[in-house]
């Protein structure tokens, strides 16, 4: 059941991208509902996301806190 929300968190990344303030936002959420192992990985997909994306760069800051 933990693996539904942290697949869901990515879905609703993936879909809000074309919005850098969207994104942030929902990262924003995401970080503070998923496990720290969890956040670990979605780091490591939002890093891959960015390379794609590179107008979330923004966003980066909300990774390391």
């Amino acid at each position: 059941m933990a693996r539904a929300m942290f697949d869901y968190t990515k879905a609703v990344l993936a879909k809000v991208s074309f919005d850098a303030n969207l994104f942030c936002k929902e990262l924003k959420k995401a970080m503070d509902r998923l496990l720290p192992y969890e956040i670990e990985e979605l780091k490591a997909w939002v890093d891959a996301l960015i390379k794609q994306n590179p107008q979330l760069n923004q966003c980066l800051i909300l990774l390391n806190p």
